[in-house]
């Protein structure tokens, strides 16, 4: 793939503490067409996140040192144009405000629906 076509993708940063979980949603995304960033912590996914502004986060709101509620809020604030999808294995409703839940165990036809949903321009890519 020539490095044009790799700028041209989307962006995914994977927030997930899980290594299991973690490469599951690296490997959906990744043959959805998606450039993966990964992370297993929300330290690791700030990090990242600075170096390349990602289109679509997906954060496991349990993680080591800061949780996934306060991440969401410092991604928010510091990259306000990125669609935020809480996953997790919690009772939705104590979920924080998302672009979309992704609650596991999740499906390679859920991620689709989520690319759809949050990032129009995905199937154009």
């Amino acid at each position: 793939m020539s490095d044009q076509s790799i700028v041209d993708r989307v962006r995914v940063l994977v927030v997930e503490d899980s290594d299991d979980q973690r490469e599951l949603l690296r490997a959906y995304f990744e043959r959805a067409g998606c450039v993966v960033a990964t992370a297993s912590s929300a330290e690791d996914a700030i990090s990242a996140y600075e170096t390349e502004a990602p289109e679509l986060a997906v954060i496991d709101l349990v993680l080591p040192g800061m949780d996934g509620w306060a991440l969401i809020r410092k991604l928010r604030k510091d990259q306000p144009d990125c669609s935020i999808v809480v996953t997790s294995v919690l009772d939705s409703r104590e979920f924080p405000e998302a672009d979309a839940i992704l609650p596991k165990p999740f499906t390679g036809a859920q991620i689709v629906k989520v690319l759809e949903k949050l990032v129009p321009r995905w199937r154009a890519s």
